[in-house]
């Protein structure tokens, strides 16, 4: 299995990549294993000859045999067969790759996701996957930087790694800032495309989708008060039928400048309210409405641009 030992069919393909000179990286990335096992591997079973896959599987066998076998320190509760529970990891394992996550920090999480304990040393994540503790160290490292694991202390001072019971709301509300900037900065490229233009659809569609998801996944701060606010802007500017600066639909709703102004603002941080409006600021400090390019087709904003006689022509 990847990042276990090595198979005898592993070996063989080391032998023939070597032949053919392909780097240790590579041939690691190819077998999904850290480059540090098969340059150990390659300097370990290597003679005058050079590395031949059946001398290397012998002589692994040879070493396993004299190896005395490690009872793991945490067995599997409530009689879970220990295949079981490691054919779940590595299928968990490899879900969770396929959502972007690396090989070797997902087994690791899945190892202490399901850990009785709620905790693994070192050592121990060594033993369950079967790698070196370089690759162990380094995954912890990656879960840290992403904040899905946390290091403590036992009673014996020794390091553990825990995953907290709020992991997932900490990991939602560390990626919501990251779907805002997306967000953002799709909007601004609408401004250098042009919202009419067919870059300027498509960044519309990713700027309306990770704002969504920035809004359903952290909370935005408006108040209700604000939110009703914004939509009495929204349909002043509809009814205005014109340009407005902040003053403008101040004196006109007989409101404070910075009361406008904060409507306004929650408009531009939450584009979902005017929706399927867009406000736009124009150079001389006025906003104005628009729909939403990226709600309809070319071909559908082509079939509504039509003159008041044909249209009663295609109804005859």
């Amino acid at each position: 299995m990847p990042g276990g030992r090595l198979t005898h069919e592993d070996r063989r393909q080391i032998a023939i990549w070597l032949v053919e000179e392909l780097g240790y990286a590579e041939i690691a990335r190819r077998l999904g294993r850290p480059t540090s096992t098969i340059s150990r591997e390659v300097a370990r079973n290597s003679a005058p000859g050079g590395y031949l896959a059946d001398r290397a599987q012998q002589a692994a066998g040879q070493r396993a045999r004299r190896r005395r076998p490690v009872r793991a320190t945490e067995p599997p509760a409530d009689g879970r067969a220990a295949e079981s529970v490691r054919g779940f990891v590595e299928r968990f394992a490899t879900l969770l790759v396929e959502t972007g996550l690396p090989r070797m920090p997902a087994r690791v999480f899945v190892c202490l996701l399901t850990s009785d304990s709620g905790g693994l040393t070192s050592a121990e994540l060594v033993r369950r996957l079967q790698v070196s503790p370089a690759s162990v160290s380094k995954a912890i490292g990656y879960l840290e930087t992403i904040e899905l694991v946390r290091r403590t202390q036992d009673s014996g001072r020794r390091e553990r790694y825990v995953i907290d019971d709020d992991v997932w709301l900490r990991a939602f509300k560390a990626d919501t800032g990251a779907h805002a900037e997306v967000a953002a900065a799709a909007r601004h490229g609408i401004e250098i495309f042009g919202s009419g233009t067919p870059a300027g659809t498509r960044l519309g569609q990713m700027a309306q989708f990770f704002a969504w998801i920035s809004e359903q996944m952290n909370d935005s701060g408006l108040t209700d008060a604000v939110v009703r606010d914004a939509l009495t802007v929204l349909a002043a500017l509809v009814y205005a039928a014109r340009p407005l600066t902040v003053d403008d639909l101040a004196t006109a709703l007989d409101w404070p400048v910075q009361r406008a102004a904060d409507a306004l603002d929650a408009i531009s941080r939450r584009p979902i309210l005017s929706d399927p409006l867009a406000v736009e600021r124009l150079g001389r400090g006025e906003y104005t409405i628009t729909p939403r390019p990226n709600r309809l087709s070319s071909a559908q904003r082509d079939a509504l641009i039509v003159s008041p006689r044909s249209t009663r022509g295609a109804r005859k």
